[in-house]
């Protein structure tokens, strides 16, 4: 996925405002650029794992068929791990096959780095896909 770093920064500032627990959003993209991102709310309120209103989901999802811009990747953020995929965001995964998973390591400790790392998730594989920020 390619990505401006202004929107990368975008949803990396969300993760660190949510911190300790999860965020979670959209990011919507063209041939595999991304062009807006949309946070929601972690319905879980959790540290150790979102929940995401599957109406609201699926209204950005499919909003506009015919507009070429789709959902390109499902965000979230990781507070008490590091930001790789797991069980519960394979699970989760298996519901949207094709869109990436871009996870933001949220470091406990406030002078750290978020880290950004993006995958994509079929049938319980997880292969790592390159964040390319311009």
């Amino acid at each position: 996925m390619r990505i401006d770093r202004a929107l990368l920064e975008e949803i990396i500032a969300h993760a660190v405002r949510d911190a300790p627990n999860e965020c979670c959003g959209l990011v919507i993209g063209r041939d595999g650029t991304a062009t807006s991102a949309r946070a929601l709310e972690n319905l879980a309120a959790s540290p150790f794992r979102f929940d995401i209103d599957g109406k609201e989901l699926i209204a950005y999802a499919f909003a506009d068929e015919d507009d070429e811009e789709q959902l390109t990747a499902i965000y979230h953020s990781h507070t008490r791990s590091e930001p790789y995929p797991s069980q519960t965001d394979v699970n989760f995964a298996a519901g949207w096959p094709g869109v990436e998973w871009l996870i933001v390591g949220v470091p406990k400790a406030r002078d750290a780095a978020p880290t950004v790392r993006s995958y994509l998730i079929d049938g319980g594989t997880i292969r790592e896909i390159e964040v390319e920020v311009t």
